[in-house]
């Protein structure tokens, strides 16, 4: 059982804690993280989800998972990097950069129907991780992963917040 805090429209927590399926069913809004993860070469890191995953199965898309009810947003984004790639940082690690920037957003009309009749929005947390080489990744929740050019990964990604955020922070290239 995966126990979620819920949150208000700013993020901020509201003190309730839920179990996943029931905070999406009852259209409760919570956190989630991303990690762009970006190469020596400014290649990013773009995943290809499993077939059978509830929500956007067979996409691509960067690092993503909710924050548990124990852990800050930080300690969500190191939990998923080892989770989704097997590449273990630690919290302290100057490679992990916290953007600073969190979102809501709309779910796509075309998946609504996996939630609750009002859930219409999500929060969301944007970090970068860079690495001093390729490295291949031990995918444990995906089929496939590659690393494409910024420009290539805006365009695969059916994603606008991935598209944002890429634009945002990696069109112009991330200092290693």
């Amino acid at each position: 059982m995966e126990l979620l805090r819920v949150v208000d429209k700013l993020g901020n927590d509201t003190n309730e804690i839920i179990e996943r399926e029931e905070l999406h069913n009852r259209g409760k809004l919570h956190n989630e993280v991303t990690i762009y993860i970006v190469n020596d070469k400014g290649e990013v890191l773009l995943q290809r989800r499993s077939k059978n995953r509830r929500f956007c199965p067979n996409k691509l898309g960067v690092i993503a998972g909710h924050q548990s009810y124990r852990e800050d947003i930080l300690t969500c984004a190191v939990r998923e990097t080892k989770e989704e790639v097997g590449l273990k940082i630690e919290e302290n690690s100057t490679a992990l950069f916290d953007c600073k920037e969190s979102i809501e957003f709309e779910i796509f009309p075309h998946f609504r129907y996996k939630y609750a009749p009002n859930v219409t929005h999500c929060h969301e947390h944007w970090f970068l991780l860079a690495v001093e080489q390729e490295f291949e990744p031990i995918l444990s929740e995906h089929l496939a992963c590659q690393w494409v050019s910024p420009e290539h990964a805006i365009q695969m990604t059916k994603s606008p917040n991935n598209a944002e955020a890429i634009k945002k922070y990696l069109m112009n290239g991330f200092p290693l």
